[in-house]
């Protein structure tokens, strides 16, 4: 699961310390947040059941649209709280990969004064798959030419379209630029994959080894499985963007995409 679990003084120290942190429009504090609920315990308020049990069910609470589990961080806020139902102790990390593959969020210390701090699901997930892996959100996400016309990429597309010709695992590949809420902007290429077996996979990793000395200088290039349907930006290449390498296409090959609006 990566990082061990760090259980301090009363339990939710680090996450409440980082909480008095957090505020409108401050992405480091909020990023402080999530590593903390990573590598501590949450205290899950359980509508139903008990610990262990099938039946358990968490708590749920419906904000903007969206559905959340409360918790607590500490004994202390379970009292504070008044919770008088069963509870259950997980690491963070843990239930953020439970919770968001449901599509659900987690919800801070909901009792306190404004109502605590709720973590959306695409947030859960980077908790899950690692912080410094996945891109913070939101995420601006746009087609790499409308938003660095100044971009050369054209030899890489095309350094990796000769690749992906020889990579019969490629179905068609697609590209994006993405502006994280923190961190830098980095070229995306979107892999859709007609298999995603041990081979396959290898295969795919030495076709953009291939290609990559190509890109353009300075440019941090990142890619992502379009089958992923939890990943935001592989959810927003399907929607907008056609792909710039196509195997199962009338011609198939390389051309300039077309942009949806």
């Amino acid at each position: 699961m990566g990082e061990d679990v760090v259980v301090e003084p009363g339990g939710g120290s680090a996450v409440e310390q980082a909480l008095r942190e957090v505020s409108p429009g401050r992405y480091d504090t909020y990023e402080a947040l999530l590593g903390a609920v990573a590598t501590s315990q949450v205290w899950m308020l359980l509508w139903h059941g008990e610990p262990g049990r099938p039946d358990a069910q968490y708590g749920n609470m419906e904000v903007g649209g969206f559905g959340y589990a409360p918790c607590v961080t500490s004994p202390e806020q379970l009292a504070a709280s008044g919770w008088s139902r069963a509870w259950q102790v997980s690491a963070g990390r843990d239930i953020a990969a439970a919770l968001y593959r449901e599509r659900w969020g987690l919800w801070l210390n909901p009792h306190q004064p404004g109502g605590g701090v709720g973590l959306p699901w695409a947030d859960l997930r980077r908790i899950a798959g690692g912080l410094d892996r996945l891109p913070a959100g939101p995420l601006v996400i746009d087609d790499p030419q409308l938003a660095n016309p100044q971009l050369a990429a054209d030899r890489f597309y095309a350094l990796l379209n000769q690749a992906a010709q020889g990579t019969p695992a490629v179905r068609s590949l697609r590209r994006a630029w993405v502006r994280p809420a923190w961190g830098d902007p980095y070229l995306v290429i979107g892999l859709d994959l007609f298999d995603s077996g041990p081979q396959a996979v290898e295969s795919v990793r030495l076709m953009m080894q291939h290609a990559l000395p190509g890109a353009p200088a300075g440019v941090a290039v990142s890619t992502v499985a379009m089958s992923d349907p939890y990943d935001p930006v592989a959810m927003w290449l399907q929607a907008r963007a056609l792909p710039f390498f196509d195997r199962t296409a009338s011609g198939g090959g390389y051309g300039y995409p077309y942009y949806q609006r």
